[in-house]
């Protein structure tokens, strides 16, 4: 079943996240529909991912962006459930250091691509760039909105140079996130997870949606295509990135190594 088409932004597209429905869950009906089909992309990711690693030729790069409390933290425990945790590297990008403020915005992201043989993953990432920064006006406007063909340009050279490039915008909805909050702060094993300056940014919901829509349009490319994952339905969100992680996979098809020549003749003395 591939469902990839039908959540990827074409290039150049003009995005209205209101005509995306966050509650969507494709051809299923309820979680008890799709366990099979998670059970069996996870066994086919385990053994995809474990070829990449073994192969060490080329490496797969996904990014994630979302709202607060859209489920980054959890796609990434339920998708990655089960692979080889050395071939996966995880990068978090919280507010820059000052030592990042003293390079370009791209040089800590750079730094973080997943080597060959690896899959990484970005909780948030560069777009925080034109996201963020443009939400709280951190720098001029004629800064950021030149930011979206320096993020094609870069992303189109790091798949180029062999890696390949899924991001996923994690969409939810407001009600859902209030639902979530809530949750945070009713149940004393998830108050470590709210932050008060979530609701601040909360306040600014309708301006950071109109920035996310641009981001989205500008710069889902062929190279590194945007997918807008429906996430109001947790279950159904971690589906439909692995389903598409694993597609990704198959058609990159990575494959074990040749043995050592004669290997046939070793003799592993008693």
């Amino acid at each position: 079943m591939s469902l990839i088409k039908d959540y990827r932004i074409k290039p150049d597209s003009q995005i209205n996240l209101k005509d995306y429905n966050p509650s969507d869950t494709g051809p299923f009906k309820d979680k008890n529909e799709a366990v099979e089909d998670v059970e069996a992309d996870r066994q086919k990711l385990i053994v995809l991912q474990e070829r990449l690693y073994a192969e060490k030729r080329r490496s797969l790069l996904i990014v994630l962006q979302g709202m607060d409390t859209s489920g980054k933290d959890g796609t990434i425990t339920h998708v990655m459930s089960g692979v080889n945790p050395q071939g996966v590297q995880v990068t978090g990008f919280g507010p820059p250091s000052p030592e990042e403020l003293a390079h370009d915005y791209l040089w800590r992201v750079h730094q973080a691509v997943p080597s060959r043989g690896h899959l990484g993953i970005f909780n948030r990432s560069h777009y925080e760039d034109v996201l963020v920064v443009r939400v709280h006006q951190l720098v001029p406007e004629k800064v950021w909105r030149a930011r979206y063909q320096q993020i094609n340009d870069f992303e189109r050279q790091l798949n180029e140079s062999g890696t390949t490039i899924l991001k996923f915008f994690l969409h939810i909805s407001k009600d859902e996130q209030k639902k979530r909050l809530q949750d945070r702060l009713d149940d004393a094993t998830k108050n470590w997870k709210f932050n008060i300056g979530d609701l601040a940014e909360r306040k600014l919901w309708d301006d950071y949606q109109q920035a996310y829509e641009d981001a989205l349009g500008k710069c889902s490319t062929d190279d590194a295509p945007w997918h807008i994952v429906p996430a109001n339905r947790k279950w159904y969100r971690n589906y439909l990135i692995m389903r598409t992680i694993v597609e990704t996979l198959e058609k990159m098809n990575p494959q074990y190594p040749p043995p050592p020549p004669d290997l046939g003749k070793v003799v592993i003395e008693d």
